[in-house]
């Protein structure tokens, strides 16, 4: 069965791992490890996974790769969600 993404809001999304890996990558981390990390929170074994759970199993895969990856990390999503509230993106 597909994996579904309960969103803040309520929403439902289907999961998509490439969206993980993306912002993974936007913290400096090279597309393998960025890989690994999506595919870890893809076999995660519940089936609808809030965003708060996605994002707490990224940053904890991030600080065992690089200490500096969860700041940067926290500075990408609050940039790039003020950008999508505010409609300048």
């Amino acid at each position: 069965m597909l994996k579904k993404v309960i969103k803040k809001d309520g929403r439902i999304e289907p999961f998509i791992k490439e969206k993980i890996i993306v912002s993974v990558v936007k913290t400096g981390a090279n597309v393998q490890v960025a890989r690994k990390i999506a595919d870890k929170i893809e076999k995660h074994p519940k089936e609808d996974i809030s965003t708060g759970l996605i994002r707490k199993n990224v940053l904890e895969e991030l600080k065992l790769h690089n200490p500096d990856w969860p700041k940067r990390w926290y500075n990408y999503d609050k940039n790039i969600k003020r950008l999508h509230k505010y409609g300048l993106r």
